[in-house]
């Protein structure tokens, strides 16, 4: 806005300069022609004068018609030295001619230096504007991306300003996450030979007792044979959950919408959890809206939910509840699911989503994977998914937005 007031009272300040020069311009010409008129007029009122007071005789008709007609010239004032096509044969229009020469010549040479001296100042501010973009340029160069916003304004060379930095900010956030797609994929590699550390130790160690003693009581070896296989159940669920998520990360994953009960959705995840229920006697109670629906993938949601179900029951005590509800509203569907366990921790909720991360009250089974899916699945299909938790356990909210 300030460079469009600035531009514009360059424009004013041009033209007033300009009508200025042409109207003095058209002033120097106009008196120029009065100056020669007065001396042509001077000159032939006093040959008038003269020839009638010698030849009285003589009409004033008959001079009105001398002056006004169409004669030819007879050389007569070539006879005394003048060019009737270069001089006049008035002495002070030659004069006269002379000085407005010099006047025009004056003239052209301030117009021109006028002219010049504005090229000169509209060159130095662009100058000015390039060299300010420079150093502009040098200064994103140094890792220096400030931007001051009063600088802005709406000539070429501002835009262009203007655009170089949205594309430097561009390119930064780029650089920036590529560097944090390092960082956390380097945190990822650490966190996934943590976890597949422990297992795979587990097993070597078993596997060596195994060895070292082909003796060993049958009903011990039975036992190591069952950890062998809970920890590479462990393993292969933390590589396919990693694989899931991984595919996320690269956006290879396309969801197949359609109009789905949530009612189905509950019914399959408590299916994929009634094992775990059995093992531990907890009850499901689950009430709704029979005819609540949502614009879902089927089976990733199913997946979502039975993620969330195991972390409720692995916080539950043996003997306990799972209360499941859903509805839907103009706005929303809901489904909620609450556990009546030890809780999760105020330090621990806020970090309950995030990747291989476990509370203080996990499971030792637990590899901190599930809650992480299960909220990138819930979010790739328009949901949300909030906790509220207690001593008196542990509730999650999840909604999928229609709008």
């Amino acid at each position: 806005m300030a460079n469009k007031l600035k531009l514009k009272r360059y424009m004013i300040i041009s033209i007033v300069v300009f009508a200025a020069m042409l109207g003095a311009f058209i002033g120097i010409n106009i008196y120029e022609y009065h100056v020669y008129n007065a001396n042509y007029n001077k000159k032939i009122s006093a040959v008038i004068a003269s020839v009638r007071e010698k030849y009285p005789e003589v009409s004033d008709k008959e001079l009105i018609d001398i002056l006004n007609g169409d004669l030819q010239d007879d050389g007569f004032l070539a006879k005394y030295g003048i060019d009737m096509k270069d001089e006049s044969a008035i002495l002070d229009n030659n004069v006269a001619y002379h000085r407005f020469l010099a006047l025009n010549i004056i003239y052209i040479t301030v117009f021109g230096a006028t002219l010049i001296l504005v090229f000169l100042i509209f060159n130095a501010r662009k100058d000015k504007e390039i060299k300010g973009i420079t150093g502009y340029i040098e200064e994103i160069n140094r890792k220096n991306y400030t931007l001051h916003i009063d600088e802005i304004s709406e000539d070429e060379l501002s835009i262009l300003k203007n655009e170089i930095y949205k594309t430097t900010v561009m390119l930064k956030e780029s650089a920036d996450n590529s560097l944090n797609d390092k960082k956390n994929l380097k945190k990822s590699l650490e966190d996934i030979s943590h976890q597949l550390k422990t297992p795979l130790t587990s097993i070597l160690v078993i596997l060596d007792n195994l060895i070292d003693e082909p003796d060993m009581d049958e009903a011990v070896r039975q036992d190591f044979i069952r950890d062998i296989k809970r920890e590479t159940i462990n393993i292969n669920f933390l590589v396919q959950a990693i694989l899931k998520l991984s595919k996320f990360d690269a956006d290879t994953i396309k969801f197949i919408k359609e109009e789905r009960l949530i009612k189905d959705i509950v019914d399959k995840a408590s299916k994929n959890v009634s094992t775990l229920c059995d093992l531990k006697n907890i009850n499901l109670n689950i009430e709704g809206d029979d005819e609540a629906k949502i614009n879902c993938d089927f089976r990733w949601q199913t997946e979502a939910v039975t993620n969330i179900l195991k972390n409720c029951i692995e916080h539950s005590y043996n003997d306990g509840a799972l209360d499941i509800s859903y509805s839907t509203n103009q706005v929303y569907s809901i489904i909620t699911i609450k556990d009546y366990g030890s809780g999760i921790s105020e330090e621990d909720l806020p970090h309950i989503f995030e990747r291989f991360y476990k509370g203080e009250n996990s499971s030792k089974d637990s590899i901190g994977i599930g809650l992480a899916l299960a909220k990138t699945i819930i979010e790739e299909d328009n949901g949300s998914i909030d906790v509220k938790s207690d001593k008196n356990g542990t509730e999650f909210i999840i909604k999928y937005f229609k709008i």
